[in-house]
């Protein structure tokens, strides 16, 4: 079934870029069940704030899956090769793991489910490193923009329907249905993975040195000083987005008291939705504006819109207040991503696009698992308002770093384009 080379011409253009689409799918289903809808699971079952804070750590995965990524770049599998054999292995094992959460309930079995959702994120970051590989392989540098959005698009449909789907559905079939299908859709996901093309240089590394060693080493003889601020900068730039999501839907249930039906419509469909426009805008930014302004103006937009949420502080469950806050949020953090992700996939070596890709976006997802704890004491300590109001200066540290380093994000983006 695999091939030796990706289709030519324009069926397979658009092949290539409708299967990193779907592909996109499979990745983004699994985040959302093992964070923000397991927050919502647990914070409907009446767990503590504090539990739920600890609950968001079960993400550790996505923050340490560079040490296994070299494994992904020396090791194919027996079918469907080096890239598609691993997406195929993990989809079939986050399948696994969604069922096995279905069999419990927080209320009896919480540190069962817990157990389930980190080999949920064990397997769901392990898919995201080869997954992304095979995009940066795949996808010729002409067609990286229009293909990171599209990535970035099916990766948020994904969201949509493990988040908005869920919820409504959690209100009426309950929670074991809504794991129990998600596990279906993943094996769904399977067929899109045995028919999407190999990238025409797919090579293994030679030795374990050369898929251990020489990704790192590649990286900073590179980019020499400036390796660590790149570093730094994968930290840094998404920040302000990850501390305001960290305990977002345990908030809009306990203060502005919406429905689990109302998160689903309004929150996860609107708002995932609006990120859908927003990535798909940012295709549009990247391909017409230069990378650095684009991640400035599109970074100071991430952080202005997390004031939105102050207003929900006060509205009570005001849809209409909701579907503006969380639409703006949505749509510039989807072009935000966007244009973030081109610069990622922009820094990778191609020989060794699995444990670079791997090192780069496990930064990113830092905050993201870590900040749930942090959140969780500071809440109590300052109010939502004050909250809030901190998560959106957070994003001033990685705005500086992106103006430090306006030179050498136009040089990248110049080389790969």
């Amino acid at each position: 079934m695999p091939t030796d080379a990706a289709p030519a011409g324009a069926a397979g253009r658009s092949w290539r870029a409708l299967s990193i689409g779907l592909l996109g799918f499979s990745s983004g289903l699994p985040l959302a069940l093992s964070n923000p809808t397991l927050q919502a699971w647990f914070t409907s079952a009446g767990l503590s704030l504090k539990t739920i804070g600890w609950v968001t750590l079960i993400g550790q995965a996505y923050v340490f899956k560079f040490l296994w990524a070299p494994l992904l770049d020396r090791l194919p599998l027996p079918l469907l090769g080096r890239r598609r054999g691993w997406i195929l292995l993990m989809q079939l094992c986050c399948a696994g793991a969604l069922f096995g959460m279905s069999l419990y309930t927080p209320q009896g079995a919480a540190t069962t489910i817990a157990f389930f959702g980190v080999l949920l994120a064990f397997a769901s970051a392990t898919q995201d490193t080869a997954y992304d590989a095979h995009r940066t392989d795949l996808l010729p540098p002409a067609e990286r923009g229009w293909g990171t959005a599209l990535s970035q698009g099916g990766y948020r449909l994904a969201m949509l329907t493990s988040g908005a789907l869920a919820l409504i559905l959690a209100d009426h079939l309950g929670w074991a249905w809504v794991y129990r299908l998600m596990a279906a859709l993943m094996l769904a996901a399977t067929v899109v993975t045995a028919f999407s093309p190999d990238a025409p240089d797919e090579r293994p590394a030679r030795s374990f040195a050369e898929a251990v060693v020489q990704p790192f080493v590649d990286f900073f003889q590179r980019y020499g000083a400036l390796a660590l601020a790149w570093l730094l900068l994968m930290v840094l730039y998404k920040l302000c987005d990850a501390f305001a999501l960290s305990l977002s839907t345990t908030f809009l249930l306990r203060v502005p008291q919406f429905s689990l039906s109302q998160l689903g419509v309004i929150n996860k469909t609107f708002g995932l939705a609006a990120g859908l426009l927003g990535a798909l805008a940012g295709g549009w930014v990247v391909t017409r504006m230069r990378l650095f302004p684009a991640l400035l103006v599109l970074g100071v937009a991430q952080a202005l819109v997390n004031l939105g949420y102050i207003a929900l502080v006060y509205s009570g469950p005001n849809i209409y207040v909701l579907g503006a806050v969380v639409g703006a949020e949505n749509f510039f953090s989807g072009m935000g991503s966007t244009a973030f992700v081109t610069l990622v996939t922009a820094l990778c070596n191609v020989r060794f696009s699995a444990t670079q890709y791997a090192l780069l976006s496990s930064l990113t997802a830092v905050g993201r698992v870590f900040l749930g704890p942090l959140a969780a004491w500071l809440v109590p300590q300052v109010g939502w308002s004050s909250f809030f109001a901190i998560t959106a200066l957070s994003a001033i540290p990685g705005l500086l770093l992106v103006i430090a380093l306006r030179g050498p994000i136009g040089r990248v983006a110049q080389a790969k384009t």
